[in-house]
């Protein structure tokens, strides 16, 4: 989508739609709409960094159970 966003941008400067009212605002819309996508990339390329970053979980010990009250009725 950012590459096609881009290439839409490119196209209507290309073929000289850029200049008129209506290119200037589809140019604009498809520049926004690749910006959008790209740190939407970005935030998920970071939160998957971030996440193979940390250290596991440690597992569980499977010893001793811990001491509970039983209530006497």
């Amino acid at each position: 989508m950012i590459v096609a966003s881009l290439g839409a941008a490119v196209w209507l400067f290309v073929t000289g739609q850029a200049g008129t009212v209506d290119g200037l605002f589809l140019v604009l819309t498809a520049l926004l709409s690749a910006a959008v996508f790209a740190l939407y990339v970005k935030f998920v390329v970071g939160r998957a960094m971030e996440a193979q970053k940390q250290p596991p979980a440690p597992a569980a010990k499977a010893g001793k159970p811990e001491a509970t009250t039983v209530a006497r009725t």
